[in-house]
């Protein structure tokens, strides 16, 4: 396991003074397909020369599974997880199957890495040293597995990383577990990994957390590993809807 130590783990980045501008959206509870359709409007408008973006947002209950998602790590029927009140979705993100659900932080930075000169791996270790150094602030010892993206405590992951890199741009991201229902993980295969245990900052601190300020945390721990200068925007009627 590796923790980081603050700085940049991204060598193109790290001497590089703040200044790219990102907006900030944060738009609260999501259904996964308005958020899914959001991002895809604003990595068109980045790839054409339009300001990147950081969404911080929590989802009503959904299992996602990505381009390597195999339909048995979902170990219910369709109809059972509907009468569970969750949905099962297919994404274009990498990975397998994951749970999103109220009380977990999910992240989509929107990002022109190629234009950074940044490559995929580099990429997904600044967003792993990010999670690291939030959860160090709230006093969780979290490190890497090799070879399984995201950030892990004592063998469970408290983190997953699912990403997609196109034309350049990046959509999808992380999902943190802060105070989110692990017993919905019982109904799939993490990630495709069976032995793979699943944890939440409320099961290791013993209580519940506020959501907003591990927004504020992971907010200013994606600028330090990216070296932005994040805007918020808080008139996201209009931005949610397309317009």
């Amino acid at each position: 396991m590796l923790r980081s130590t603050g700085r940049s783990l991204v060598p193109l980045l790290e001497d590089r003074p703040l200044g790219t501008r990102c907006t900030l959206l944060r738009p609260g509870l999501t259904p996964y397909q308005d958020a899914w359709q959001l991002q895809q409007r604003i990595a068109e408008s980045v790839r054409a020369g339009g300001t990147p973006a950081l969404v911080l947002l929590e989802h009503p209950p959904v299992y996602t599974l990505g381009v390597r998602g195999k339909s048995e790590h979902l170990l219910l029927s369709q109809e059972a997880y509907l009468a569970r009140g969750a949905t099962v979705e297919r994404t274009d993100r990498g990975g397998d199957v994951t749970y999103h659900g109220p009380g977990q932080l999910v992240g989509y930075p929107i990002l022109p890495i190629r234009d950074w000169g940044l490559g995929p791996v580099a990429y997904v270790r600044g967003l792993e040293a990010a999670l690291i150094d939030v959860l160090a602030h709230f006093g969780i010892a979290a490190g890497r597995a090799e070879g399984l993206p995201g950030a892990w405590v004592r063998g469970e992951k408290i983190a997953a990383i699912g990403v997609r890199i196109a034309r350049g741009v990046t959509t999808h991201g992380f999902a943190l577990n802060v105070n989110t229902d692990l017993d919905r993980f019982t109904h799939i295969i993490p990630c495709g990994n069976a032995a793979a245990g699943v944890t939440s900052m409320r099961r290791l601190t013993g209580g519940t957390l506020d959501m907003r300020a591990v927004e504020d945390e992971m907010a200013a721990a994606l600028a330090r590993q990216f070296a932005l200068e994040l805007v918020e925007d808080r008139a996201l009627a209009g931005v949610a809807d397309g317009r």
